[in-house]
């Protein structure tokens, strides 16, 4: 179970994005955040990842109450999380090949053992020839570089998936692969899964439910109903 708990974040003290917002996600359950650009689901879905601390309310994992983010988060826990960003060239070191991308995270976790092995199976997963992995982010396109990415987030084999706005910058087909991709993953794993986005045909077809940012509150930031 994931669970936000009364979340206030953002990036200013005086002016929060997210303002006492709570989302319960069960194992296995799929969950859509849906919502106008800049109402704060993109914070949210950081704060869910461990990645941006908040500044009151609590995260919890499995019922656990997390204390630390970021590198300072206790490696089971940072490794419970794939995270899928909407911009690839800002979330790709363009000084890595495509096959040093998605075993980044081996390397860093002290698996490099795993990378001949896992990083063909995944580059197959997501759809990427091989002829692509010995080339660098300047040398693919974006939906092939967010192909990587995807590999890069379920290499590790994380039971929670946090997608934001995986697919806002892609080709319809390239979107429906990875759809397709994140569905498979999720089907044989019984990962979690919180998907960001503003296409709500999309978000109702991929998840369970869709939770929307409906209200405004006094502080002028948006609050999450189910």
């Amino acid at each position: 179970m994931l669970e936000l708990r009364s979340i206030t974040a953002g990036y200013d003290r005086r002016t929060p994005v997210v303002h006492d917002v709570s989302l319960t996600i069960a194992q296995g359950e799929a969950v859509g955040l849906l919502g106008p650009s800049g109402c704060g689901k993109s914070t949210l879905a950081r704060v869910a990842a461990l990645l941006h601390r908040p500044e009151s309310g609590t995260l919890l994992l499995d019922g656990e109450p997390v204390h630390r983010w970021r590198h300072r988060a206790p490696r089971a826990m940072r490794t419970a999380f794939g995270v899928i960003f909407q911009q690839p060239r800002l979330s790709a070191d363009p000084r890595l090949r495509l096959t040093d991308l998605i075993a980044e995270p081996l390397r860093a976790t002290g698996r490099r053992a795993e990378a001949p092995d896992r990083v063909p199976e995944l580059a197959a997963t997501v759809g990427l020839t091989p002829d692509l992995l010995s080339r660098r982010p300047h040398e693919v396109s974006d939906g092939q570089l967010q192909r990587a990415c995807l590999a890069r987030a379920l290499v590790l084999r994380p039971r929670w998936l946090i997608c934001d706005e995986m697919t806002a910058m892609l080709d319809a087909s390239t979107a429906a692969a990875l759809v397709t991709a994140v569905e498979d993953y999720r089907a044989s794993t019984g990962a979690g899964l919180l998907a960001v986005g503003h296409d709500h045909m999309l978000l109702n077809r991929w998840c369970d439910r869709t939770v929307r940012w409906e209200s405004l509150n006094s502080s002028g930031a948006l609050t999450a109903t189910a």
